[in-house]
């Protein structure tokens, strides 16, 4: 009998990693580690890393997974994550589980990023850890301090452009009006009320509409609602699931959490991610089109409120 449970055991996991949900609950993730398949990517700073992670799980902080400080939304160089997936093991067979802190809704952005940036570059057996470590640690989970090896792989990933919406796209489309452009950020951000440090204009992109990444959340809570809820709240927003779609931000990081909500829980085709967002988009030479852009004397003072915040 142990045997015959063993072989179903093991067709489970196998059946799993060929069909890995995008969102796991820490109980899901508990029982995945049994697949030695599953790497479990705990993209938190090292020292957090080191004081506690999941056990077996290997540390690519979310840094490592993102572009300069002067444009934090572009995606590394190729041959850097061609280095940091090998470094990590990576290969197509693997089921990759992110995790960050679940700290707050915020936080889930950064898994979300770093779950597109490696379907992007063509790694599909994904998922996320719904909540982080702080949802782990909620189940009654241990975390571990153990140090973590792994051998190099030779995996050599490609960028899958279909995934990604270049400035120079994105711009065409306003131009003939044909997508459909989905600001995450914040009412205040969209509004022009306030922009990032990094963004040399308030505002948005010409014909946006607002759906705040945080729109996706159980409430008071760290933790995505569920794909059938998603697929609800998606009805009431102003997205529409049949158009081509564009999430954006400041810098690709709330608009990651749309476009893990849109594409890989409500199941739409056709969105991309403008990696470099708003702060890609000022900061070309020339003005492109925006909306909600304030006057010179509001501009002037935002960038006293930002420069006293600093």
């Amino acid at each position: 009998m142990k045997k015959i449970a063993a072989y179903f055991l093991g067709l489970l996991f196998v059946f799993s990693a060929h069909a890995a949900e995008p969102l796991l609950t820490a109980q899901a993730v508990q029982a995945s580690l049994a697949s030695p398949q599953t790497v479990v990517l705990d993209i938190r700073d090292p020292k957090s890393y080191a004081a506690g992670h999941i056990a077996g799980a290997l540390n690519a902080p979310y840094g490592s997974w993102r572009g300069p400080a002067s444009n934090p939304g572009e995606l590394p160089s190729i041959e850097n994550l061609t280095k940091l997936v090998q470094r990590l093991g990576l290969t197509p067979d693997t089921h990759i589980i992110v995790t960050s802190s679940g700290k707050d809704d915020t936080d889930f952005g950064a898994a979300a990023r770093v779950y597109w940036t490696l379907k992007v570059l063509g790694l599909q057996k994904l998922s996320i850890l719904n909540g982080g470590l702080k949802a782990w640690q909620a189940a009654g989970y241990a975390l571990d301090n153990q140090t973590v090896n792994v051998q190099t792989s030779s995996f050599v990933p490609t960028i899958n452009q279909r995934m990604i919406a270049t400035r120079d796209e994105v711009a065409a489309k306003v131009q003939a009006g044909q997508a459909q452009l989905v600001d995450a950020r914040p009412a205040a951000f969209f509004e022009g009320s306030t922009r990032h440090t990094a963004a040399k204009v308030p505002g948005t992109l010409k014909g946006a509409v607002n759906v705040e990444h945080s729109t996706w959340f159980e409430p008071n809570s760290s933790a995505v609602v569920s794909a059938s809820e998603a697929k609800k709240l998606v009805a009431s927003t102003s997205v529409n699931t049949d158009q081509d779609t564009v999430s954006f931000c400041n810098t690709g990081h709330w608009a990651a959490t749309n476009w893990f909500v849109l594409s890989e829980l409500v199941g739409q085709q056709n969105v991309k991610l403008y990696s470099g967002s708003m702060v890609d988009w000022t900061q070309a030479d020339g003005a492109l089109p925006m909306d909600n852009v304030p006057n010179r004397f509001k501009q002037l003072y935002i960038d006293a409120q930002l420069w006293l915040a600093k």
